[in-house]
C-alpha cells in the first residue's frame, strides 16, 4: 500500500512541477521572442540563428531525456 501512495505522490509532484516549470519556460520563450522586435533592438541574422540553435538544442536534449536517452548537457549560451 505504501508503494501505491509513493507512486501517487510522485505523480502528483510531477504534475505540480511540470505545470509550474512549463508555464515559466513558455513565458521565458515569449520574452526571448520579444528580442525579435527590430524597432527596439539591433541584431544581425547570425545572432538570431545562434539563439534559435541554442534553444532548439535544449529542446532536443529535453526530448532525449523523456525518451530515456542520456541527453544531459550543461552548455551555457553566449552570443
Amino acid at each position: 500500500m505504501a508503494e501505491k501512495t509513493e507512486k501517487r505522490d510522485a505523480a502528483e509532484k510531477f504534475v505540480e512541477l511540470a505545470n509550474k516549470r512549463v508555464t515559466r519556460a513558455i513565458k521565458d520563450l515569449r520574452l526571448v521572442g520579444n528580442l525579435a522586435n527590430r524597432r527596439a533592438y539591433k541584431y544581425d541574422e547570425a545572432d538570431a540563428k545562434k539563439i534559435i540553435r541554442a534553444l532548439q538544442k535544449e529542446v532536443d536534449v529535453l526530448k532525449a531525456r523523456f525518451r530515456g536517452d542520456d541527453g544531459d548537457d550543461d552548455s551555457i549560451f553566449s552570443l
